[in-house]
């Protein structure tokens, strides 16, 4: 199926795109979520009508994204959780505790936008995880766990 783009979308094209995918990927993901639209001939010419007010939407989100950035940046993070002798966690530190965590300190985050590259934290000391606000804006946090013993 070939769609229009309506939104930057990694590995597969920026704003005004026309590009191919697969079916379902467009009925189930990028059609339903607005970043993209069915590539006929009214659509497009509805697109370049509506391409100026598209465009200047996707660098307010940018903007926005990049001031989010920088008040996520002076953040810091540092999680208790039950811990054994040898520093090994009981559980694991999750995106979501991540996001909880940065909840409680006033800065708005879902929990789909943290990546963690190395999966959950399982032991007690420093990590780094990524949060990507935008497809083009993402920023490094440093975790800190400590250990609570039982």
């Amino acid at each position: 199926m070939q769609v229009i783009l309506l939104d930057k979308v990694v590995n597969l094209g920026v704003l005004g795109d026309i590009v191919k995918v697969k079916d379902g990927y467009a009925r189930n993901y990028l059609i339903p979520t607005g970043r993209a639209h069915r590539a006929t001939a009214a659509a497009k010419a509805q697109f370049e009508a509506r391409r100026a007010e598209l465009e200047k939407a996707a660098t307010d989100k940018l903007a926005q994204a990049q001031a989010h950035a920088e008040q996520l940046a002076s953040a810091t993070l540092k999680l208790t959780q039950k811990a054994g002798v040898d520093g090994r966690l009981f559980g694991s530190v999750t995106n979501f505790d991540i996001a909880e965590e940065l909840h409680r300190q006033g800065v708005k985050v879902h929990k789909a936008q943290i990546h963690m590259p190395n999966g959950p934290i399982k032991t007690v000391g420093e990590s780094t995880v990524i949060v990507v606000l935008h497809t083009d804006v993402s920023v490094e946090l440093p975790v800190t766990v400590y250990g609570e013993t039982a």
